[in-house]
């Protein structure tokens, strides 16, 4: 497919009563977190098929529906630069990886990061120096923090959680966006889910501190007891 093609497959599956749905759930009224973001409505198991049929779309199609206003087009490219990290050599993960972090303003709503981070930026760091995660977690934009997060899924995996839990500390201390909380407070859910050992010294720690969206997200599959000790400061 060439990009007015795919373009023209999404406009064929427009569901513009769907597409209100989505634009309220993810909050993309004035001032809200995904301001000006616009759906047409589509599942994303639809948008998974189209990008499948778009394998042989040019780099420049690419950019072309990664730097679009519509929602949908962002995310198969994303998708389609998913698939080519999976793919491709040493060189061309690099060049995905690079383009990745140089369209972040792109990557701008929670989904689009949660379904990338990892399998992009966390797949490329896992054997290289992690510095960039530092530095994307004190950038002053939201998504950029949510992708520092994010691309612990990966190591987390792994069992290497070393990242997440240094990156926690250091957002839980100096971040006030809610979309960060629920994001830390998973990955370390996450982590307990591996090693729950691991969760817990962090959490003994750090808890007192820990907003609460935070802490409740992190506390999610703990015996009802333990959490409430966490909640009441008992513990």
């Amino acid at each position: 497919m060439e990009v007015e093609e795919v373009r023209k497959k999404l406009k064929s599956l427009e569901d513009r009563e769907r597409a209100l749905l989505l634009q309220r759930y993810f909050k993309t009224g004035p001032g809200e977190y995904g301001e000006g973001d616009i759906f047409l409505g589509i599942p994303v198991p639809e948008l998974r098929k189209i990008a499948k049929r778009s394998v042989s779309l040019s780099r420049r199609g690419v950019r072309n529906l990664l730097t679009s206003p519509l929602h949908e087009e962002r995310l198969v490219a994303l998708l389609l630069l998913i698939a080519r990290f999976r793919q491709g050599d040493e060189g061309e993960r690099e060049r995905i990886y690079t383009f990745y972090l140089n369209h972040t303003r792109f990557i701008n709503n929670w989904d689009l990061v949660d379904l990338s981070a990892g399998k992009i930026v966390g797949a490329f760091l896992f054997d290289r120096g992690r510095e960039t995660l530092y530095e994307l977690a004190r950038s002053p934009s939201l998504w950029e923090r949510r992708i520092a997060i994010m691309a612990t899924s990966f190591f987390i995996r792994e069992n290497d959680f070393t990242d997440t839990l240094k990156l926690a500390a250091l957002l839980l201390l100096h971040d006030e966006e809610e979309l960060l909380h629920k994001a830390v407070g998973w990955m370390l859910r996450e982590v307990g889910n591996r090693h729950m050992a691991a969760e817990e010294r962090f959490l003994k720690q750090h808890y007192r501190a820990m907003p609460r969206t935070m802490l409740r997200y992190a506390m999610e599959k703990f015996p009802e007891v333990r959490r409430q000790g966490y909640l009441k400061g008992t513990l």
